[in-house]
């Protein structure tokens, strides 16, 4: 390990010299290099996939970086090295809260001091009261809402005296009220000289609480300097590729509009999300774009069942549907395929035949009292043959399968149960180029035949290929509507971050 000596790094808590990574032969960073200050905050602000969350992982020693350097108070980091980004006052704050469920609020927050305990508990006390933040440090963290965990993180971080503190989207599960407790906090810790990375993909809080500002797209940093040298009008020039000069429009189907909606969402509130409405109309792909965090998944689930929801109604084919059970739902015509098929979508141990046909077994079709084996097999076949789903037979294990072809029978399960209308919750992440043309022509499929579909993507460049309209959420409400020739990155990335408003018209 060496010091840097030269007199740029002399006011540098951090320095982030010439980065590359590599996750097999998927470039994701490509010669990233930023400074932090003491008492700077650096937002950090980029699309979904951009690297924001690979670099700080390398930043706090998660992941090896393949070259370059980091440095931090002018001493380099060995690679992959938690521990010793640690010691070195690094602490990040995740975008989804690390507890132990079955230790308190307090034990997870004071676990890995070696401090007396009445000491540290003192101190997190004080911290508490100056914030403002209310929560039982007996209370298990198994009870905590997301908020609330992401509060406990926070406080993991302050109570270590970070020097460098990586906020990841600390405000997308907060209230108003507990945003402004966390930006109060900022400025607290700004004044004690600590540096701050903040990513986010809401400008407002940009303008609100950053000294410099940071443009990650594909890898590479596009534009950085004092916040106040920009509008929000330049960060989205930004974020868009430098050959964006034109709307790339999607080339859809011919929708009737005349006809009733097969979905409509009537003022529709629920955690996370509040007041949509929206509708979806026989055979019409409607693309929902938005940043995570901005309520889209939330809203799915709500309207499948799975989360409460608190205000406003779900119609689907004339039906009110509105706070029906799962089966229910599903049983009326909807159904839903997860973002996240690994924790959500598939029983990996279990064979083919069985996670295709898995939707069926409360119903007739498979045998009221015994599981018509026949049906099942046939149903199977249906589905592989269909979507060129490469297996060795029926029988193979689903987690031998490639992402692809498990992503395929995840979608075949969701059909089998013949919906009216399907949400596809990024139904393309995580799989290869070939696997993801697979996918999009199982979609354009189900639009012809008659099949609605509701599209959630954080791919711009999905959404336009996909949809016969798009609707943007930002921070949870609907904020625009795109008929299928407005429907372009520069409109789509706009909406999504919040900077351009158009109201519905169908």
């Amino acid at each position: 390990m060496r010091n840097r000596t030269d007199s740029a790094d002399k006011t540098s808590l951090l320095s982030v010299c010439n980065v590359y990574k590599s996750f097999g032969l998927n470039a994701v960073l490509k010669g990233i290099s930023l400074d932090l200050a003491p008492g700077e905050v650096l937002s950090l602000i980029g699309g979904n996939g951009a690297g924001k969350s690979t670099l700080m992982k390398i930043v706090m020693g998660i992941y090896s970086h393949d070259s370059g350097e980091i440095f931090v108070n002018g001493h380099e980091m060995a690679a992959g090295k938690t521990a010793e980004a640690l010691a070195q006052g690094v602490y990040m704050v995740p975008q989804e809260p690390l507890l132990f469920p079955n230790m308190s609020v307090e034990e997870n927050i004071l676990i890995g001091f070696d401090r007396p305990r009445s000491e540290l508990h003192r101190e997190l006390v004080e911290k508490m009261e100056h914030l403002g933040w209310q929560i039982g440090l007996e209370r298990k963290a198994s009870s905590l809402s997301i908020a609330e965990q992401q509060l406990v993180e926070i406080l993991r971080g302050l109570l270590r005296h970070a020097k460098v503190l990586i906020l990841d989207e600390p405000t997308s599960a907060l209230t108003f009220k507990e945003v402004e407790s966390l930006f109060r906090c900022v400025e607290d810790l700004k004044a004690q000289g600590i540096g701050i990375i903040y990513i986010t993909h809401r400008l407002n809080e940009v303008f609100q609480i950053s000294t410099t500002v940071a443009i990650m797209r594909d890898g590479v940093i596009t534009l950085s300097g004092p916040v106040t040298d920009f509008t929000k009008d330049d960060l989205v020039r930004g974020l868009l590729p430098a050959e964006n000069a034109s709307c790339k429009v999607s080339i859809g189907s011919k929708v009737d509009y005349s006809k009733p909606p097969v979905l409509e969402l009537r003022n529709f509130s629920g955690y996370g999300f509040n007041d949509i409405s929206l509708k979806v109309y026989p055979g019409e792909i409607v693309g929902l774009a938005g940043v995570v965090g901005a309520g889209r998944s939330e809203m799915a689930l709500t309207i499948f069942g799975r989360d409460k929801a608190l205000g406003g109604s779900v119609i689907l084919d004339g039906k009110d549907i509105t706070g029906l059970k799962t089966d229910a739902v599903i049983k009326a015509g909807l159904n839903y395929v997860s973002e996240d098929r690994h924790a959500d979508g598939l029983f990996k141990l279990s064979d083919v035949a069985w996670n295709t046909t898995s939707a069926l077994l409360n119903s007739n079709r498979m045998g009221r009292f015994f599981l018509n084996r026949k049906e099942e097999k046939s149903v199977t076949q249906q589905y592989i043959d269909d979507f060129r789903i490469k297996v060795t037979g029926q029988d193979q294990l689903t987690g031998s399968l490639s992402g692809g072809n498990q992503q395929k029978i995840v979608i075949g399960r969701s059909l089998s149960t013949r919906p009216k209308l399907v949400i596809l919750d990024e139904p393309t992440r995580g799989i290869d180029a070939a696997a993801r043309g697979d996918v999009y022509c199982i979609i354009h499929q189900l639009r012809d035949q008659g099949v609605s579909i509701l599209l959630i993507s954080s791919d711009m460049e999905e959404i336009m290929e996909l949809s016969d309209r798009a609707i943007s959420i930002y921070q949870g409400r609907v904020n625009c509507e795109f008929s299928r020739g407005e429907i372009c990155e520069d409109n789509l990335t706009s909406a999504a971050f919040g900077l351009q408003r158009k109201e519905a018209t169908v």
